[in-house]
């Protein structure tokens, strides 16, 4: 499992100096702009971003809802690198450096948590959404953004040695409430993207 950590930190740390120019993070942000659509959040929130990467989606929340504060979570310290020197929001937005398996923050310390594109690379998905329902408050709401496994073009990367799993609907379904968390509606925001959006019991 170490190793497996330190490979996906690898491949990310390599791709951070040039990740806002490449063709997939158009794609993220094209996915980001839609998501903000389905997005809910009172005006002091309190956000976290799973596998935050540069940092481009609390950029985006944190423009759009001018006095939330908001964490970026990342495993590639040179992800962060690169979101903490883009961060135009400070000290309301902060980036730090952990693993989605073992947050390290405080129970119910978030109204609202993202994950956009990372689920796929989690090797304990149970584990993360436990973690996720931890860190929410009551009432919380966590906005899951991935590619689903529904589409069978799709499922070839399951196989990848990259070491991706995809889920369709129902697993994200099932998994968030072995979770303990609500599922409130699916949406698809841009051709296979789908958008799972739970909620914490208040």
């Amino acid at each position: 499992m170490n190793n497996f950590i330190t490979n996906k930190k690898l491949i990310f740390d390599r791709w951070a100096n040039s990740y806002d120019w490449t063709f997939p993070s158009f794609i993220y942000q094209a996915i980001h702009k839609r998501l903000l659509a389905y997005v809910e959040l009172s005006s002091n929130a309190n956000v976290l971003d799973l596998g935050c990467g540069t940092g481009r989606l609390l950029d985006r929340l944190a423009s759009q809802f001018p006095e939330i504060r908001g964490t970026g979570l990342d495993l590639s310290p040179q992800m962060l690198r690169v979101a903490r020197q883009k961060n135009r929001h400070r000290p309301r937005l902060i980036y730090v450096e952990g693993n989605a398996e073992s947050l390290p923050f405080a129970e119910g310390q978030f109204d609202a948590v993202f994950n956009t594109i990372s689920f796929l690379h989690y090797p304990h998905p149970e584990q993360v959404l436990s973690e996720v329902k931890r860190v929410l408050s009551p009432g919380g709401r966590f906005y899951l953004v991935d590619i689903t496994g529904n589409n069978p073009a799709f499922n070839l990367m399951a196989n990848s040695p990259a070491g991706i799993k995809l889920y369709s609907r129902e697993q994200r379904q099932q998994l968030g409430a072995d979770a303990g968390l609500l599922c409130l509606g699916h949406y698809y925001l841009l051709g296979p993207v789908l958008l799972t959006i739970f909620a914490k019991p208040a």
